[in-house]
């Protein structure tokens, strides 16, 4: 009996390709954080590209235009925050009794045991000074940080915007020859599609906390300042975001009776529908065509690569795959599945 021996061939360019994927995975653990605020530069300097064109061609220079477009948007932001602070922490302090009150409500409506065990809990697991001394450090930590780190995206956003071109042509010319107008191509439909989302969602942000003022203010909801200013943060967050808001304002609505509570909830609830399917697909442009399912989905992607900031990037990027099909995947692919895929595209973004 003769013994069959098989052999296996590995080339270099194999092993390159396996060696330089474990190098990429090895940096991206490493960097990832690093990376996510570079990409958030990108976006921010994405955004505000146009309004430096706009000032560029009346003759403003180029890096004068991105310092101050920068600066401008820092001291919208700063001054939105230091204006309305006081106002916030009052209502933040005021929201803190509203909800305690709540609480003490609801454990008095408990059964007998529950509610006992749970005021002896309160009573013999008192808040320790040393505790409450951590958890500032910790905030402080977590504030300084933030400060930090957003400091440096505004500085990369002005160096971006300045030099973006530059360095874009830099990276483009390491494609080989075949592949770059198809990379020129992707490129310019991601520049599109962010430019989008990130306009998109600030309008719809701001017009989410408008809403969310008027209605809670109007339906006399304590704190109705801090609310909207939170459902305008949540909107950011596509889809699940809103609804999340709601849960803290419904509940600060019961304070004010059920009727209120209910009120509330079907202020949230409308406006959730009419910013998913009138306000968001007019703001868009057509641009990001996701259903809510995709968007979901892209969003728990996101969220699990790259924390809170991956999941925020996740729907640009989940709205390029169109793109990549139609340039890079069109003769991978069926004959006809491109075609579906945008006949389907089309239809979902007529409705």
């Amino acid at each position: 009996m003769t013994e069959s021996r098989r052999t296996i061939d590995i080339s270099v360019a194999s092993i390159a390709r396996v060696l330089a994927a474990i190098v990429f995975v090895w940096l991206w653990l490493r960097l990832w954080r690093l990376l996510m605020l570079v990409v958030v530069a990108i976006v921010v300097a994405v955004a505000l590209e146009p309004a430096v064109a706009w000032l560029q061609r009346r003759r403003v220079p180029r890096g004068v235009a991105a310092s101050g477009v920068v600066a401008a948007l820092t001291i919208v932001v700063v001054a939105f925050f230091w204006i309305t602070g006081s106002s916030l922490a009052a209502q933040a302090r005021d929201l803190g009794g509203h909800l305690q009150e709540f609480r003490q409500a609801i454990v008095e409506r408990l059964p007998p045991f529950i509610s006992e065990a749970l005021r002896k809990t309160n009573t013999t697991g008192g808040i320790d000074t040393e505790t409450v001394a951590g958890y500032a450090v910790n905030a402080g930590r977590v504030l300084v940080a933030a400060v930090v780190v957003g400091a440096l995206a505004l500085i990369l956003t002005v160096y971006l915007l300045i030099e973006g071109r530059q360095t874009y042509t830099w990276l483009l010319a390491y494609a080989p020859p075949r592949y770059r107008d198809r990379v020129h191509v992707t490129v310019m439909e991601a520049r599109a599609k962010i430019l989008h989302y990130a306009i998109g969602n600030v309008a719809t942000s701001i017009f989410a906390t408008i809403v969310v003022f008027v209605a809670l203010t109007l339906l006399h909801v304590p704190g109705a300042l801090l609310l909207a200013v939170l459902a305008g943060v949540f909107d950011f967050v596509p889809v699940v975001g809103f609804i999340c808001s709601a849960g803290p304002a419904i509940l600060l609505a019961m304070s004010r009776g059920p009727g209120i509570a209910i009120a509330v909830a079907c202020v949230y609830a409308g406006y959730h529908l009419l910013e998913n399917y009138y306000v968001g697909p007019r703001v868009y442009g057509g641009q990001l065509r996701l259903s809510n399912l995709a968007v979901i989905i892209a969003f728990a992607i996101g969220a699990e690569v790259g924390g809170v900031v991956g999941a925020l990037l996740a729907l640009p990027l989940a709205a390029l795959y169109p793109v990549i099909e139609r340039v890079w995947l069109r003769d991978r692919l069926g004959r006809d599945a491109v075609a579906v895929h945008q006949r389907l595209e089309r239809t979902g973004s007529a409705r």
